[in-house]
């Protein structure tokens, strides 16, 4: 009987063995989708102890201790962060099947050479064992991204932040590339007049102008584009139910913005139609920049509203939804590849029955000029474990070219997270080294050597071309 966690975890076959740990194990990362503060890797921030650095934020955590009974006041109230912590030892041991039990000790392990099991029993002793080593410089948040050997970092930022920490950290002697990512979200957000009106105030305020028509919101999202772009942005990314493909014309989208700027709302299909069309237009920018465009697609946010109210969004209430995506989003590709305004693309489903959909959609759209140009991503928020990378990974396989996909990502808000890239790695060989054991895939170890290097570091390398980015300010 194996021992959990040890030297050849997720390692089932001596080839398999040999891809992670003479082929892939040492490689840098490139994690080009996260949501880690900017401010804190500016500031070089210290946490004083576990808690902070692994509860704070960390909805999964939350909800796993939602299931099990604990109070509110030890998640997200004002417990002290001991006390917090003692109640999500005390959960971990019920967390068996779900990735956070991986993930929890992958973390002890990797950051903080802890090899026993984190359970009520232990908790205190961990957390003692780690406060005290989060005080050294080691583990500092530029030290954490160190030791995990991380050599670029594309935060996610609003086209309203003032990107004042990535100008700090570009003057800094760190030698992360530390880049930001276009996330507009808001930019199209009309379903609240109100808050919508108090966004394109603070946006305006970064541009220099009244945001008082379309055209002006046109105008707005270019100049922050060209400032992003400046600062060594080459990527955007989308968070939506669903790609929309009916676009309103000029006219028509100008007389939306109107009636959304004296308060009135709109119905569900005109504000879509003028997502569309603003999506398009920003589509169209990011080409002419030669961005990579990324499209988070299916999440169904906020569904408890009794806790939405009490707690705000991005807490915990959010799920897999059930959204029609075919149709809708080859529409929308076509519209820019027609006139030849595609850009490189990604794409992620959050919903499994969606894998094959979208594995054969980014089929439709390459070009033959840039090698894996149209990415099915990686498995996302709820498909970020076991089962359900193996089945985006399979899914690309079948009806793509593994060989050209450009690998895992972190997505989350944990300084801790970068595990998961190794996690990533481990399934990735054991799934390659398991088939060459079976003779569907030729004992070729240089083949298939350069094949998971590829995906684990050498492709995201090409794709993104982030050795050639250089900041302008």
């Amino acid at each position: 009987m194996r021992k959990f966690l040890d030297h050849n975890f997720l390692l089932d076959t001596p080839m398999a063995e040999k891809l992670y740990h003479e082929h892939v194990k040492h490689l840098p990362i490139i994690d080009y989708h996260n949501h880690l503060p900017p401010n804190e890797i500016a500031s070089d921030h210290q946490f004083d102890n576990l808690s902070q650095i692994w509860l704070n934020g960390d909805h999964y955590k939350w909800r796993a201790m939602r299931a099990m009974g604990v109070d509110e006041v030890y998640i997200t109230g004002n417990a002290n962060d001991r006390e917090k912590f003692k109640k999500w030892a005390q959960t971990v041991p019920y967390t068996l099947r779900n990735p956070l039990y991986h993930w929890t000790h992958l973390e002890l392990q990797r950051y903080f050479d802890i090899d026993i099991l984190l359970n009520e029993n232990t908790a205190d002793e961990i957390y003692d064992h780690t406060q005290e080593k989060l005080q050294s410089a080691e583990f500092s948040v530029q030290g954490l991204l160190r030791k995990m050997n991380v050599e670029v970092l594309c935060t996610t930022d609003d086209p309203s932040d003032s990107l004042e920490y990535h100008l700090q950290i570009a003057e800094q002697d760190f030698q992360i590339k530390v880049l930001p990512t276009f996330r507009p979200d808001k930019l199209y957000a009309i379903e609240n007049p109100d808050t919508y009106l108090r966004y394109l105030e603070k946006l305006g305020s970064q541009v220099g102008f009244s945001i008082d028509s379309f055209q002006d919101l046109i105008k707005a999202a270019k100049n922050r584009i060209e400032f992003f772009s400046d600062l060594g942005c080459s990527l955007s990314d989308h968070g939506l139910e669903q790609l929309y493909a009916n676009p309103l014309s000029a006219t028509e989208a100008s007389d939306v913005f109107q009636r959304v700027k004296i308060g009135q709302p709109c119905s569900a299909e005109l504000t879509n139609r003028f997502k569309a069309t603003l999506l398009l237009e920003l589509c169209k920018m990011y080409h002419q920049k030669e961005w990579t465009q990324q499209f988070h697609l299916g999440a169904l946010r906020n569904n408890n509203s009794r806790m939405l109210a009490t707690l705000g969004p991005d807490t915990g209430y959010d799920s897999m939804g059930d959204f029609s995506q075919g149709s809708a989003l080859s529409s929308f590709l076509d519209q820019l590849d027609a006139n030849n305004q595609l850009t490189k693309t990604i794409l992620y489903n959050l919903n499994p029955r969606d894998n094959e959909l979208f594995a054969t959609m980014v089929g439709n759209f390459n070009d033959g000029l840039i090698a894996g140009k149209m990415q099915y991503g990686a498995g996302w928020w709820f498909l970020d474990q076991l089962d359900g990378m193996e089945r985006q990974l399979n899914a690309v396989s079948n009806m793509g070219l593994l060989s050209q996909f450009v690998g895992m990502l972190t997505d989350s808000r944990s300084f801790l997270s970068f595990p998961r890239h190794e996690y990533f790695r481990r399934l990735l060989c054991n799934m390659i080294g398991t088939e060459v054991t079976n003779g569907l895939i030729p004992n070729d170890e240089k083949l298939v050597g350069e094949m998971v290097q590829n995906i684990c570091y050498y492709n995201a390398k090409k794709y993104f071309e982030f050795d050639s980015i250089t900041s302008k300010r």
